[in-house]
């Protein structure tokens, strides 16, 4: 079971103390009125760090660090980092990075996804998702999905470079995409490769448009009008070159699937 599954059901285990404990006597309901009253995030002035946010949903806040102030970015990456031991920010930038790192050595940086993150040694992760790119040219959205999915606990395989063009390459890795829990199709151009891989799964398949493409292509719009308007089931549309909102929702599949895998069914 993903550690992220663990966390959240601790959360539960914690609340449910509480209740034993006003139940037996040995906390007044005054007590325990106090303990859920805490407030359920962290005000900064500029901002309002979401610390609860992993017990209502199973994810921890993410930070979008694109245009963020220096001085705002580094003191929420400290005030996540005590909260919960591990960050992750998407959209980041090189100078950031050398920010955080002067403060939170732990700190890592891929310029290819632009993900800044801290993460857990011990992490464990369950399931499949298969992430898919029809060129070498939406790796970086492509990458920003997978490394996503691995950070909340679900293990990824990457099928790199099998768009439509050359079809014979997509059918060679098919038998690993077909075993995933969830499939993520990364495409700009005209964004065909969701609809061939909704025909040739049985499992979900969420389509992330990119903004790759010539002129006709109007920055991922024309790839996005054919995912949404695609002929073939099971696929849902994730907006233009939305990699980590496609890595959330993947991960969500992914988990329903670790989970009757732990029940064995």
């Amino acid at each position: 079971m993903p550690y992220e599954i663990k966390e959240w059901r601790g959360f539960l285990v914690e609340a449910r103390k509480i209740l034993e404990q006003v139940k037996e006597g040995s906390m007044s309901i005054e007590e325990a009125e106090k303990y859920f009253r805490k407030q359920p995030f962290e005000e900064l002035g500029y901002a309002k760090l979401d610390t609860h946010r992993e017990m209502r949903s199973g994810f921890p806040e993410v930070v979008y660090c694109s245009k963020k102030p220096d001085q705002y970015l580094l003191s929420i990456y400290q005030r996540l980092f005590e909260e919960n031991g591990e960050v992750f920010g998407t959209r980041a930038e090189k100078h950031q990075y050398e920010l955080v790192k002067e403060v939170l050595s732990q700190v890592t940086y891929d310029e290819v996804s632009r993900i800044l993150k801290i993460e857990k040694e011990d992490k464990i992760r369950c399931g499949k998702i298969a992430v898919c790119t029809a060129g070498t040219a939406d790796i970086p959205v492509a990458e920003e999905a997978a490394q996503t999915a691995e950070f909340f606990g679900s293990y990824v395989e990457r099928i790199y470079d099998v768009g439509v063009s050359g079809l014979h390459r997509l059918i060679s890795r098919l038998d690993v995409i077909q075993e995933a829990n969830c499939v993520v199709a990364v495409a700009g151009m005209e964004g065909a490769l969701a609809s061939v891989l909704g025909g040739l799964v049985s499992r979900p398949v969420i389509a992330v448009p990119t903004s790759v493409g010539y002129g006709a292509s109007m920055h991922g719009l024309s790839a996005l009008l054919t995912m949404i308007n695609s002929c073939a089931n099971g696929i849902a549309v994730v907006n233009i070159d939305n990699g980590y909102g496609a890595g959330y929702i993947a991960t969500q599949i992914n988990r329903l699937g670790c989970q009757k895998d732990d029940k064995g069914e």
